[in-house]
């Protein structure tokens, strides 16, 4: 399962490098890969005298989802059945690699290896994104012009959504800076690793982002707190929250905040913002069951916007009033399953856990999750391919036990 393993850390890496997985040749390349390592996968399944199929109650809401959305376009409840399908054909790709990584992540020694996969994705991505912002000339990498706008930082179009990729990636370090999680030769290389991401995350001068980034080290600080009531780990967490201070304080977020005060007319405002989710509240309210379909919002959304501004709106900011938009009180039912399953199963493994270095990565990824939840309020990072990527192999990580352990193959 190893190729399996490093064909999806090769996806996410990609994905996000890609400006977020967002153009229609990087999702094409999302989509083929997801299926090429289902191939490899069901291969292995058939070689592999011990094979073994993984279960994670997880599937069930995320199939039920996949369901609904197959209803709208097979039965042409979907009032753009063109978009539904091209939705639904992205939601399958992003469920084959949440099963992949339920089936191939099953030792610690498998996170272990991504947990550090996820500090260097951070590390690499972060120094990227401040070498970028402070050598800025108008084009993304230096050579790409952004035809239509936007708020870049790294590679993201929308530095928002590059917070919530640090909201995704940051919380595994923290946890194993407060925790220990890692033998101490290596923790001076864990603290550059994650400091440097929450520098970058406060240089976006993401609003949404910083809050769902304070929201998620505030759920970690209570979920260590719970499990681990050692004045130990309230020294270190204030340790890590001072270098990032420093670190803060040092890249200059004060210039940041006022360079992007003067790019402003790029951001939704706040009144927009609410004029969208009463809009989506419309829809869902006109289509109660299930919803437009998957997909159409941009399309459905002019007859129901309450302030037309001539602006094409693509998505509400609000994932979770876009998701009752297009699916109803069906794909409703089964998004706030899944988030309920997650938050349960994730807590069930934390009270569960002895190992330390299990219950760091645990506690991480489950905080990882929290915060990219709190910025859905106001963002739509889960039609980011990149964040929705990593965020279901974060909830993977949450909620699956990890035995004890050991060097020999399965």
């Amino acid at each position: 399962m190893s190729a399996i393993r490093t064909g999806i850390c090769l996806l996410i890496a990609f994905a996000v490098l890609a400006h977020g997985g967002v153009e229609p040749w990087s999702e094409a390349v999302l989509e083929v890969g997801a299926s090429l390592l289902l191939l490899v996968w069901a291969w292995l399944s058939v070689t592999d005298p011990d094979f073994r199929l993984v279960w994670n109650p997880l599937f069930v809401p995320l199939a039920g989802v996949l369901v609904v959305g197959a209803v709208q376009w097979g039965a042409g409840f979907s009032l753009v059945p063109f978009l539904t399908r091209i939705e639904l054909v992205q939601y399958a790709a992003l469920i084959i690699l949440f099963f992949l990584c339920v089936q191939s992540f099953r030792t610690r020694s498998d996170w272990r290896r991504y947990v550090w996969f996820l500090l260097i994705l951070g590390f690499c991505v972060s120094l990227f994104g401040i070498l970028q912002h402070f050598t800025w000339n108008g084009k993304l990498y230096w050579v790409r012009e952004m035809t239509h706008g936007g708020s870049p930082f790294g590679p993201y179009v929308n530095r928002n959504h590059f917070a919530g990729l640090m909201e995704l990636l940051i919380p595994t370090g923290v946890s194993i800076l407060i925790l220990e999680a890692e033998r101490r030769d290596q923790l001076p290389l864990v603290t550059l690793f994650t400091l440097l991401p929450i520098g970058a995350i406060f240089l976006t001068a993401s609003r949404g982002g910083i809050v769902g980034f304070t929201a998620e080290m505030g759920f970690l600080a209570v979920l260590v707190f719970l499990r681990r009531r050692e004045k130990k780990a309230l020294v270190a967490a204030a340790l890590v929250a001072g270098l990032a201070m420093v670190l803060v304080s040092w890249l200059g977020v004060g210039a940041a905040l006022n360079r992007f005060a003067g790019t402003k007319n790029l951001e939704v405002t706040e009144g927009r913002r609410v004029s969208m989710l009463y809009g989506s509240m419309r829809i869902f309210r006109d289509y109660p069951v299930l919803g437009t379909g998957l997909g159409t919002l941009q399309e459905v959304f002019p007859r129901y916007d309450p302030v037309y501004d001539g602006m094409v709106v693509n998505h509400s900011h609000n994932d979770y009033a876009e998701a009752l938009a297009e699916t109803g009180a069906l794909g409703g039912i089964c998004f706030f399953s899944f988030l309920g399953m997650l938050f349960w199963m994730g807590w069930k493994i934390l009270v569960a856990d002895r190992d330390q270095k299990n219950l760091a990565y645990h506690a991480g990824a489950l905080a990882a999750c929290f915060g990219l939840l709190v910025h859905a309020l106001v963002d739509f990072n889960f039609h980011i391919p990149s964040n929705a990527l990593l965020f279901l192999v974060q909830a993977t990580l949450a909620t699956c036990a990890l035995p004890l352990p050991s060097d020999r193959k399965r």
